[in-house]
């Protein structure tokens, strides 16, 4: 067998393959969406067999859309994951799936350096949500969260007031799940952890989901906070500044404020959880420093006086 079953076509039970093997909601939409572009594309092009010209043909259309090679590069990773369930479940023959699967991505020329916000701009916009509503508190302690400890969207939403715990004598988001299953703990600065009490308390929130969705009336419902409301959050109070950036450039904002504040490289890359820390800590023998995190050091907090235009302190929080 040389191409995928045509008795009936199996792309539709693939993609559904596809999707169920991966547990981050953010991947699991990009791959959704990479795979209807690639299964639209080949529709319009006689819908050739699935093989490695057929993906390179695709790549090539890509590119002629001006893609940016990040974006070809993730949509590449799906159609890899799609040769490798086909075959997994006899729709593809191994050899056909591997000249797919060991394709080369697009090389990135230069590196690219992201967006984020000095220390004053990320206080401003800690202080931009008002502090006398139930939704500017909720915001604020979502803003704090995505600042002072470098959460992905779906990692927020997901927090539950299980996840808040002491370790080391302090405050801790312990196993949190991120991307690919991989489980961290992070420390909360003790200005985060004070937003999160003002916010339980003034929400009654005791078990379950720590952020919860918000009506139009200010009002606290039973519908679980979305990752489209975090961006909108962040979009909100952001532009209101006159800056632009998203949820990730707030993760990106903590990791360079811990290290411009001296905080060590490979306790950042714990903090954030990315791919090579597995790696790091074989190579390093390198331990997770709860006691003495790096994003304690970010220079940031909260003050009673902010909403008459005090935008940084480090000054225990006060509540309204």
């Amino acid at each position: 067998m040389s191409a995928l079953v045509t008795v009936s076509d199996p792309l539709p039970a693939i993609r559904r393959l596809v999707l169920d093997s991966v547990s981050s909601p953010l991947t699991k939409t990009l791959y959704a969406k990479a795979l209807d572009d690639f299964f639209a594309w080949r529709l319009e092009n006689g819908s050739p067999v699935f093989h490695r010209a057929a993906v390179q043909a695709h790549r090539a259309w890509l590119e002629a859309q001006n893609y940016a090679p990040s974006s070809i590069n993730q949509r590449l990773a799906a159609l890899r994951k799609l040769a490798r369930e086909a075959a997994a479940n006899g729709w593809l023959d191994a050899e056909t799936a591997a000249g797919i699967d060991q394709m080369p991505g697009v090389k990135q020329q230069g590196t690219r350096s992201g967006n984020w916000l000095t220390k004053q701009q990320a206080a401003a916009l800690l202080h931009a949500p008002d502090p006398c509503t139930l939704k500017g508190i909720r915001d604020r302690a979502i803003l704090a969260v995505l600042i002072g400890c470098a959460l992905r969207r779906s990692e927020l939403v997901a927090l539950e007031t299980d996840h808040v715990q002491q370790r080391d004598g302090r405050w801790v988001l312990v196993d949190l799940r991120g991307k690919h299953g991989r489980i961290r703990s992070i420390a909360i600065p003790p200005w985060v952890k004070q937003a999160f009490d003002l916010w339980m308390d003034a929400a009654d929130v005791i078990e379950g989901k720590l952020f919860r969705a918000l009506n139009r009336h200010g009002m606290l419902t039973r519908d679980t906070l979305s990752t489209q409301a975090v961006l909108d959050i962040v979009k909100e109070y952001s532009e209101r500044l006159g800056i632009r950036v998203r949820p990730h450039d707030l993760r990106r904002t903590c990791a360079k404020l811990c290290r411009a504040a001296g905080g060590d490289l490979e306790q950042i890359q714990l903090l954030l959880g990315h791919a090579s820390i597995q790696t790091t800590e074989r190579y390093l023998g390198t331990r997770q420093n709860l006691a003495d995190a790096p994003n304690d050091r970010l220079g940031l907090g909260w003050d009673a006086s902010a909403r008459e235009g005090r935008v940084f302190s480090e000054l225990e929080f006060q509540a309204p």
